[in-house]
């Protein structure tokens, strides 16, 4: 058959080589390739899967005339398959040398190597995980890769369907384009897999920060532009496996967009902070509220109570199943986004007459203690840290003034901080009976900070006709030291009575005395929690 389409180097194909780990769909393909009476080269595992099916099979040994030894580290390394695969087919030279030493070309390669990731993620040991390191498969996908002119290679079995329609329509050639293609997945997927290993290999030597950082996402989906319509953007999985919004099922609604995506992050991390049932409301990735309650329906009513007019619009995480009442509560509101460890089939019922709400279930909480790092970018480069996985225990404030919180003030203290941990800076966090009150995010001044929540807590009061400001009673929070005394005495004036913050000011006695003269009790953590 002759096509036009096809270049020089578009050639039918007459061998095959498969050697997968991941079997998914193999037969029906290998089974296509059959009855187009291309030979099959396998290996191992594969090669009996093959036969079993009753597909004609000639095992690689067979074919390069020398056994599979070492335990089977070696079998593929071998000149009749390497040269197979390397060879150009329209240099002379190359012809010449395959005639003389007897080796046949292979047309398709089809290879996905030995599961390293999931071995390393079942906890097997270290001699295990190192056993589990492919060496054939790697150097076999990058020498077809390399001559994707002449060789497909598959590494996915996703693009068997591919590769089959285009066989196909081109008489069981492979067009250019789609080799091309495949060569660029193939060389993706042999990156992921030493950054895999090498990720893990400095995480047992206890390296942080080696020389070379490589890191590696799997495309989830192209989302249809990025914080504006004018920039592109993309949704990618880590190996992480970190619960949350990367990894969710998502039960209904629209598609997620970029700010979407990022800010039903944040709100899920924040929510994982607590243990009791807790709401976070979250807009342009700062909270607007935060309740803890013994229900989760009762914080939901005050975590929306603390800035209701900045949570139409916004992203609600929960950190509990999601149940028929509290749904039904979010139901009254316009938001973009609802996720939660589990959706019960009762809140289910009610959501699914928002078609547009988008609802998300993780199966379970991320850990906020768990270790891990976070890359920012920057022009030529990327800031490479920890996670901020610190969290602030009783026992570990340091009363400095002459006044010591009382339990609830202690209680409320803990809970604002770990709540301005997930605020921009500058962050100043004001809570009342384990709810914010007012969130001040973001500002340039920490004393800007501490007046914008205090009148937005002001004014939220007097929109639900209350007398006074919601944060008359309340606790504050910042997450990093008072340079000045000022921000405090905002805080004072807002009716605070109780202080928890970092410590560390060459201005801390200067602050320390407003504070009892003020009659306030504060706290240090010794913990700072800037977030940018």
């Amino acid at each position: 058959m002759t096509d036009s389409s096809l270049e020089p180097g578009d050639l039918p194909i007459r061998r095959a080589l498969i050697s997968v780990s991941d079997k998914s769909d193999l037969i029906p393909f290998a089974s296509f390739l059959a009855e187009r009476d291309v030979e099959i080269l396998s290996t191992g595992g594969s090669a009996r899967v093959l036969r079993e099916a009753g597909i004609p099979v000639t095992g690689v040994s067979e074919h390069t005339g020398f056994p599979e030894t070492m335990d089977g580290r070696v079998k593929t390394l071998h000149p009749k398959i390497h040269g197979g695969l390397l060879a150009r087919r329209d240099l002379p030279a190359h012809r010449t040398a395959m005639t003389e030493n007897g080796i046949a070309p292979i047309d398709l390669l089809v290879v996905n190597l030995y599961p390293f990731e999931a071995t390393r993620e079942s906890g097997a040991d270290f001699a295990t995980c190192v056993e589990n390191i492919d060496i054939g498969g790697p150097a076999m996908v990058r020498a077809a890769a390399k001559n994707h002119d002449f060789v497909t290679v598959v590494t996915d079995p996703a693009d068997y369907g591919r590769v089959k329609a285009a066989m196909e329509a081109h008489g069981g050639a492979v067009p250019g384009d789609l080799r091309l293609a495949l060569c660029a997945a193939a060389f993706a997927h042999t990156a992921a897999y030493d950054s895999a290993i090498a990720s893990w290999l400095n995480g047992v030597r206890g390296e942080a920060f080696p020389k070379v950082a490589t890191y590696a996402g799997r495309l989830k989906e192209v989302l249809r532009y990025g914080e504006n319509p004018h920039q592109a953007a993309a949704v990618y999985a880590s190996a992480s496996r970190r619960p949350g919004v990367a990894n969710a099922t998502q039960i209904q609604g629209k598609a997620l967009s970029y700010n979407n995506l990022n800010d039903t992050n944040a709100a899920f991390e924040l929510v994982s902070e607590f243990q009791s049932p807790t709401v976070a409301i979250i807009k342009h990735a700062n909270p607007c509220g935060v309740a803890s309650a013994d229900s989760l329906a009762l914080a939901y009513d005050r975590a929306l109570a603390c800035d209701p007019v900045s949570a139409f619009g916004g992203i609600i995480a929960v950190n509990v199943p999601l149940d028929g009442e509290t749904a039904q509560k979010i139901a009254g509101l316009f938001a973009e986004v609802v996720i939660a460890p589990k959706v019960e089939e009762s809140a289910r019922a009610v959501l699914g007459d928002k078609q547009n709400l988008r609802v998300l279930e993780t199966g379970e909480m991320p850990d906020p203690a768990a270790k891990g790092q976070l890359i920012t970018p920057l022009a030529g480069g990327f800031l490479l840290q920890d996670r901020d996985s610190g969290r602030i225990a009783s026992d570990d404030l340091k009363v400095v003034t002459r006044r010591a919180p009382t339990d609830q003030e202690r209680d409320d203290l803990i809970f604002a901080f770990r709540v301005a941990k997930h605020v921009k800076s500058n962050a100043i966090v004001y809570v009342k009976n384990r709810a914010t009150v007012g969130i001040g995010a973001g500002q340039m001044s920490r004393v800007d900070s501490a007046r914008i929540a205090a009148q937005k807590a002001k004014d939220a009061a007097a929109a639900a006709g209350e007398a006074q400001s919601r944060t008359e009673g309340s606790v504050v929070a910042s997450d990093a030291f008072f340079p000045f005394a000022d921000g405090l005495m905002a805080a004072v004036e807002a009716g605070a009575t109780a202080v928890i913050q970092p410590g560390g000011s060459k201005r801390d006695e200067e602050v320390v005395a407003a504070a009892d003269v003020a009659g306030l009790a504060m706290v240090y953590t010794g913990m700072r929690h800037f977030r940018h």
